[in-house]
């Protein structure tokens, strides 16, 4: 940051700390503008949202346990709201960030200053906006380290470098979010992929800006992928390289070694590589993975380069690794199945073993009629998704300040455990009269400290696709998932309750099940969504209220001075 801006945000913080905005006990602070920036891909330019001018937006480092306070100044012309991703905000769901949910957007010209309190997350997680489709430009990396310097249950690598998955459409992605929603069909697919921002030489217009990465041979390097990439699950390969996977969404893992690895959107992997190769050039390549509708197919690169002496030159195209299927359904679901939490003194695994809440939630893909049967889904309906039948309706007004004001006739909450109607969940062909949901703005509300199970049911109501569902507020454990209708009498006996993974973001496979478990010890209003974006539009979400508990340790604590107006 040069003097002049240092000076400033300075000068902005001592007044914010003035007028009570900003909290004495944050450690560190960080302004975040958020601007309007020209920006050229793919032989085409357009003008994108971003934070600071940068895309990916900056990468905010931490210790585990520390506060930091973000000042987010809008002065682009959208609304805006920040996410911080996996992040549990203990008590303090009011810089959570989710648009009508937690907050009302930060309007243009208008600042919020959020107060960010790390708890026992480690590793890597991420921050995104929240309002619209604006994540597609305005994102970044979360990289936690613990408290004692290279504490690391692994060996410590030479260098750690992020890397964020991405999704780039010629278009403005705003005016893709405004036509398919209005002519109820899918959104157009994007036209590449990114790392870091760069969509790799195999696209047009690419090859100068192709992100390379150099090591040196025999060394080693902590690589944190995060995919903040929209619709799509997605396979990552380094050519000639196995690599040990060690951490996900903010959590470590019993290390294991693979050659590829499947990473949803909103979710997080951290791996190890060892530079163990002929010293030359290798691609890491990075392709989709999905098994309904219609989406990008087109593979991203950067280069893996080692450094060289003359005497040994690396060839200037080297094979590109070989991914698993777009539509390998087995290759996506096996690799997550490997995700086990390593247990070490100070994070001890809490499975919750007699959950007192059980919920039974479906994730459906839905239809609404369309006026003359002119929309583009199918038979001319318009495409919307739902939780238990129940597609929701986004309030103007947001739920969290609603239930803190008591204000009435924002939400009803009678979110159903259970869906209304049971039927065979995953059969090849769904009557046509199951595929229509109801609507509506509803919570679930959990007694503070109570132990909770969500089964997620996939359907095959319109089609059956992956549902990767991301909860707001808390981790939970994975601990168990399969193929078909979940069978309550026998599915639960395979649970793993010895180390299943901590995650906030899991992937429900296609016309399968997956169940998580955790303790509602975080007082406030959560949200529970799918994290393919096109999804959530069409309504795959739901809100938890979890109540205060009894001691003022245990309760939601007051809104911040400058909270955001509707």
């Amino acid at each position: 940051m040069g003097t002049t801006k240092a000076m400033i945000l300075q000068i902005l913080v001592a007044l914010l700390l003035h007028s009570g905005v900003i909290y004495s006990y944050a450690t560190t602070y960080y302004n975040f503008e958020v601007v309007e920036t020209p920006y050229s891909r793919l032989c085409s330019n357009k003008t994108i949202m971003t934070v600071n001018g940068q895309f990916p937006g900056p990468t905010i480092y931490v210790t585990e346990g520390e506060t930091i306070v973000v000042v987010v100044a809008n002065k682009a012309r959208q609304n805006i709201t920040i996410h911080w991703h996996g992040v549990k905000q203990p008590r303090y769901p009011w810089s959570d960030g989710p648009e009508y949910i937690t907050q009302c957007p930060i309007r243009p010209g208008t600042n919020f200053s959020q107060k960010i309190e790390f708890s026992d997350e480690i590793g890597t997680l991420w921050w995104h906006a929240h309002s619209d489709w604006s994540r597609a430009t305005v994102h970044g990396a979360v990289i936690i380290h613990p408290k004692k310097k290279d504490n690391y249950p692994f060996p410590v690598p030479h260098a750690e470098i992020p890397i964020i998955l991405g999704e780039w459409w010629k278009n403005d992605v705003q005016e893709v979010l405004s036509e398919f929603l209005e002519n109820g069909g899918e959104p157009n697919i994007s036209d590449a992929f990114l790392i870091n921002g760069q969509p790799g030489d195999l696209y047009p217009c690419s090859r100068k800006d192709t992100l390379k990465i150099t090591v040196d041979h025999g060394k080693r390097y902590l690589i944190r992928v995060i995919n903040a990439v929209m619709n799509t699950i997605m396979f990552l390969k380094i050519g000639g390289h196995n690599v040990t996977v060690v951490g996900t969404d903010g959590a470590y893992l019993k290390p294991f070694t693979s050659d590829y690895i499947a990473i949803s959107p909103g979710q997080t992997i951290d791996f190890l590589l060892l530079a163990n190769q002929k010293s030359q050039n290798y691609y890491m390549a990075v392709g989709p993975y999905s098994v309904a509708g219609t989406f990008d197919n087109t593979t991203t690169t950067a280069l893996l380069e080692y450094r060289t002496t003359p005497s040994t030159p690396s060839p200037s195209s080297p094979p590109l690794p070989t991914l698993p299927e777009s539509n390998n359904t087995l290759a996506s679901a096996d690799f997550t199945r490997k995700l086990k939490t390593l247990t070490l003194e100070n994070r001890p695994i809490n499975v919750p073993l007699n959950p007192s809440t059980k919920l039974f939630f479906t994730l459906s893909m839905n239809t609404l009629p369309c006026p003359n049967s002119t929309c583009l889904g199918p038979f001319g309906d318009r495409f919307s998704s739902s939780i238990n039948n129940l597609t929701f309706d986004q309030p103007n007004i947001s739920i969290l300040e609603a239930y803190y004001k008591g204000i009435n006739g924002v939400y009803r909450g009678d979110f159903p455990g259970r869906p209304p109607l049971a039927f065979n969940y995953t059969e090849a062909s769904v009557p046509r009269e199951l595929w229509v949901p109801a609507n509506g703005t509803k919570v679930r509300y959990l007694d503070y400290n109570s132990t909770v199970e969500i089964v997620f049911q996939g359907t095959n109501t319109v089609t059956g696709v992956d549902h990767p569902m991301h909860l707001h507020g808390y981790s939970f454990y994975v601990v168990g998932s399969g193929f078909g209708d979940f069978d309550e009498k026998t599915d639960p006996g395979s649970y793993n309750l010895v180390d299943p993974p901590l995650m906030n973001t899991i992937a429900v496979p296609v016309n399968g099940w997956t169940t998580i478990r955790f303790r509602a010890d975080n007082p406030g209003v959560w949200l529970l969504h799918c994290h393919l974006e096109r999804h959530l539009s069409w309504g795959m979400m739901m809100v938890f209220i979890t109540k205060n508990g009894k001691s003022p340790s245990t309760q939601m604590d007051p809104p911040p001075p400058d909270f955001p107006r509707c």
